[in-house]
């Protein structure tokens, strides 16, 4: 499937919420980064990476029935649990399957009729998604509700309901693409996205495969071994997991820092999966990882292990 970048802003990752009245707080959702494009009765859902998403029909109807012609909304496709509350986990199965319960939670307006609106501040902008989406809760379409004062406060409310974390932004800033800390995200706990650069073979009853070895780039750009999980991932994903890699097997490893193993085979690094763990250990390692879901909204390209800068 063709893809074609989309320039959208990302959040730093931070140790701890910042805090005063420049500052507003929102879930970090656990889902998909999406814009949603319309031109009249056309209406695009684009990931992060250019992906181009099928289906989606009642989320795609939701955006035909706002009011301008032509918009641009920011936002993340998300799967709920019976508690409403966004788990990755269930993500994929649900858009492979078009399952209809998949809610387009929006952020941000990028573009009203032929106006680019990303040089206001971002103020100006929640007023102006507020009068397009009024709705934050309830169908397919759902404005992100953002909070003001006690940053700290607010990630452990989002801790305390079993959520990712959250997303702290600057009220008076413009929409900038790319990573800055005008958007800065804290988590509940580390997750990490990771290239796929070899396997371990199944043993005992398990199928498939045994492990998938990983790697992330470092800020230089040079892909690292980051380690192995094989917690997590369920049969099914297993047999898909091994049918996808057996064609890309690779005579050597295509990361810096391999470990020798005599058991593992290495791939050509192409897929991208979020793991949750622990720590990084002093190696460069993740600690306890636990598989969460596969990543087919990225590219390998844009795995960078995340550090927090403050």
């Amino acid at each position: 499937m063709a893809r074609e970048r989309a320039d959208v802003q990302l959040a730093q990752l931070a140790r701890v919420p910042p805090e005063g009245p420049r500052w507003l707080y929102e879930i970090k959702y656990d889902g998909y980064r999406a814009l949603a494009h319309r031109e009249g009765t056309r209406v695009e859902l684009v990931s992060r990476s250019g992906l181009r998403y099928g289906g989606l029909e009642a989320i795609r109807e939701a955006v035909r029935s706002l009011g301008p012609r032509v918009l641009t909304l920011d936002g993340e496709l998300c799967a709920l649990d019976d508690e409403g509350r966004p788990r990755f986990e269930l993500l994929q199965r649900a858009i492979t399957h078009e399952d209809t319960s998949i809610v387009y939670f929006v952020f941000d307006v990028l573009a009203i009729d032929d106006r680019d609106v990303r040089a206001l501040p971002l103020s100006e902008r929640k007023r102006a998604l507020e009068s397009l989406v009024p709705r934050t809760d309830g169908g397919p379409l759902r404005r992100v509700v953002s909070h003001v004062g006690d940053g700290a406060g607010f990630l452990e409310a989002t801790r305390s309901l079993g959520l990712e974390g959250l997303v702290a932004k600057r009220i008076d800033r413009p929409y900038r693409t790319g990573r800055n800390d005008d958007w800065r995200k804290v988590k509940t706990h580390a997750r990490q996205e990771a290239v796929v650069v070899g396997f371990t073979p199944p043993e005992g009853t398990r199928v498939g495969l045994g492990a998938l070895l990983l790697g992330v780039h470092d800020r230089s750009g040079a892909l690292r071994y980051a380690g192995k999980v094989g917690t997590g991932i369920d049969d099914a994903t297993l047999g898909a997991l091994a049918h996808a890699l057996e064609p890309v097997v690779v005579p050597r490893a295509p990361v810096l820092d391999a470990p020798r193993m005599r058991e593992a085979r290495w791939v050509r690094p192409q897929l991208v999966v979020e793991v949750r763990f622990t720590e990084w250990t002093s190696d460069g390692r993740m600690r306890h990882p636990v598989f969460v879901g596969l990543r087919a909204d990225k590219v390998p390209s844009d795995v960078v292990k995340e550090v927090a800068d403050s």
